[in-house]
């Protein structure tokens, strides 16, 4: 059981202890392992596999988000697992010879689409704290034989990259389930030359949560409870250090975060919205 207090105030990032913060993050990395091995439902974004008896396929929720045919179809089988909330390849305008950073990047979705646009002389890092799914999205490589990718163990709050070596970051659905978030974006700012930006896809409170959803971990994970609301973000990214840092609410999004949990009510707190933001300073190679 849970302690009353757990949860409460996750989505802000400020009560929580390291205790309860390291626990949160434990409970988390499980969940989304049980998805690997098929040992748990995921309940994660858009497959509500444990909310709905028909869970849409992996390829039909990312259609929805604004992947192409082309996208879902050159990617290796078993990249696309579903658990995105939008499209951050739609804002990142890679371009060819960059180096590329995706937090959380679960069976490697978006950096295989990614490799594909920085081209040979380009790479993509793809950092997760599941071994389960870092042992997933190794394999897709080897069997794709893509050359430009590599996935490294950690976590996005401690993440194992170098400082000033990453042209853009992505995330998709992820940064919500973090228990430090501005420790997050204090670490996207580290790696990133300068010059660098951020193209983030995630789920954003545009009310507070209640208390009783926060303290609820179905919907912790689910990425629902852990959501930051929109100007609490945006100080985040200012006091980080990003200038032109932007939060679009995305408010058609609300159509499927109602399925994550039908019948609880949890879209009239959240939606997806697209975060972005750049590093100062003149862009170097």
């Amino acid at each position: 059981m849970r302690g009353r207090n757990e949860l409460a105030d996750g989505h802000e990032g400020s009560n929580m202890t390291k205790h309860n913060s390291e626990r949160v993050r434990e409970m988390v990395r499980k969940r989304y392992a049980g998805i690997v091995s098929g040992g748990k439902s995921g309940c994660g974004c858009s497959t509500p596999s444990c909310c709905s008896a028909k869970p849409p396929s992996a390829k039909a929720q990312s259609a929805k988000l604004g992947y192409s045919k082309k996208d879902l179809e050159t990617v290796p089988d078993g990249a696309n697992m579903g658990l995105g909330c939008g499209n951050p390849q739609a804002i990142a305008m890679l371009k060819k010879s960059e180096v590329v950073l995706d937090l959380g990047a679960g069976g490697g979705f978006d950096c295989f689409l990614a490799a594909r646009q920085v081209g040979a002389r380009g790479r993509v890092i793809g950092v997760d704290m599941t071994p389960e799914m870092i042992a997933k999205a190794r394999e897709n490589a080897r069997k794709a034989g893509t050359k430009n990718v590599e996935f490294r163990l950690g976590e996005i709050e401690h993440l194992p990259v170098a400082d000033s070596t990453v042209d853009v970051i992505l995330s998709n659905c992820v940064i919500n389930l973090s228990p430090d978030k501005e420790q997050v974006y204090r670490e996207a700012f580290r790696v990133l030359k300068p010059g660098g930006r951020l193209a983030i896809s995630d789920v954003v409170a545009i009310r507070p949560i209640p208390t009783a959803i926060q303290q609820d971990f179905e919907k912790h994970s689910g990425c629902v409870a852990g959501a930051l609301q929109v100007k609490k973000l945006e100080r985040i990214l200012r006091a980080t250090g990003f200038a032109s840092g932007a939060v679009k609410v995305k408010e058609q999004s609300k159509e499927f975060i109602k399925d994550w949990f039908p019948g609880s009510g949890v879209e009239r707190y959240v939606r997806s919205a697209d975060v972005q933001g750049m590093k100062p300073g003149r862009k170097t190679r």
